[in-house]
């Protein structure tokens, strides 16, 4: 059948269908950055000069610093109408920058320090999530005042090392806590445990496929997963109980990948959706001590933070490796972010 012969309804969408795929196309994949302590061998009082705290990976492949000089930021997270505007999880609390990081403040006061995780709300970015050792805190102001939000969170137990927001269903949260995993269904003002752990949960993160699927690591629990919007968990079998898990990371790019990064196990890579795992070690240098790993969401590309050695990537899903970079680091995390295009601040 010609084109020309179809209906122009039909048309009219399939020409809306080409637009939208020739714009996917070319636009830009997103950028790297790593929250990364660069301070191997280094001492207080040392002559030896480090750089540390967040870094973006430049086109060139150069890193560039960005802000202040921190060996102690845990995490960051973006301001989605804004990317001049984002937050740290550092030891002194919760850092803010409004200019893209020329300038900070910290936002938290003396009963809120060392926080571990920090999450703006994609459904209202004023509101941002903390996670820290004595529990869970919100400020729905940008940072400037905070609130306790605990109830349903154990007197003992609530130190919280991982929060995530549901990209998909506003007000719903999911907590890694040192006695398990919470939700709570309503901004934080109630919790309630869907998976109890006798260990810290060290990460928690969304599917970017199906927004229904969650998956999680422990400390001494293994990995698990979650097919109904983190409402309960399985184990995933073959993963292991006997050491620390760090993170966990899904394939933007490929539904049936993940990735674990463990100090005591190095990579760990599963091609079918968590059923079966595999060591991808080989490349890298010895000890292979990995602090985090990551997955650029557009190309697949398999990153792994070896402790105090460098960043180094994988083309072939941990098959090789290739150092990048940021020799003497240990990456806190990995963030990849939509690229900036000529509307985006």
């Amino acid at each position: 059948m010609r084109l020309n012969a179809l209906p122009k309804p039909l048309l009219a969408a399939l020409s809306v269908l080409a637009t939208a795929l020739s714009v996917a196309e070319q636009s830009p994949p997103a950028e790297t950055y790593v929250c990364a302590a660069v301070n191997k061998n280094y001492v207080i009082g040392s002559k030896i000069t480090t750089t540390s705290g967040i870094h973006r990976l430049e086109p060139s492949g150069e890193w560039k610093h960005i802000g202040i000089n921190d060996p102690s930021v845990f995490a960051v997270s973006f301001d989605p109408r804004d990317r001049n505007v984002f937050y740290t999880a550092a030891l002194n609390g919760a850092l803010r920058t409004l200019d893209g990081g020329a300038n900070w403040r910290i936002m938290t006061s003396w009963d809120i320090t060392e926080p571990k995780d920090v999450c703006v709300d994609p459904h209202s970015p004023d509101t941002v999530y903390l996670a820290h050792p004595g529990g869970i805190a919100v400020s729905t102001d940008r940072g400037t005042t905070w609130t306790a939000r605990e109830r349903g969170l154990p007197d003992r137990g609530k130190y919280t090392q991982t929060i995530e927001v549901d990209r998909v269903r506003p007000g719903r949260v999911l907590a890694g806590c040192e006695s398990g995993i919470y939700l709570t269904q309503n901004h934080g003002r109630s919790w309630r445990r869907v998976l109890e752990t006798k260990e810290t949960v060290n990460d928690l993160q969304q599917s970017p496929h199906d927004p229904a699927t969650w998956a999680a690591v422990t400390q001494s629990a293994g990995a698990w997963i979650s097919r109904n919007a983190g409402k309960s968990w399985t184990y995933l079998p073959q993963t292991p109980t006997d050491g620390a898990l760090y993170n966990i990371a899904f394939d933007g790019s490929n539904p049936d990948r993940l990735a674990i990064g463990s100090y005591t196990f190095g990579v760990l890579t599963s091609e079918d959706g968590g059923a079966t795992w595999t060591h991808r070690n080989n490349g890298l240098p010895e000890p292979q001590r990995v602090w985090r790993v990551g997955i650029h969401p557009d190309t697949g590309r398999l990153f792994a933070s070896v402790y105090q050695n460098a960043v180094f990537v994988s083309d072939d899903f941990g098959r090789s490796w290739t150092s990048i970079g940021l020799e003497g680091s240990a990456v806190n995390c990995f963030l990849f972010l939509p690229a900036a295009t000529p509307n985006t601040p």
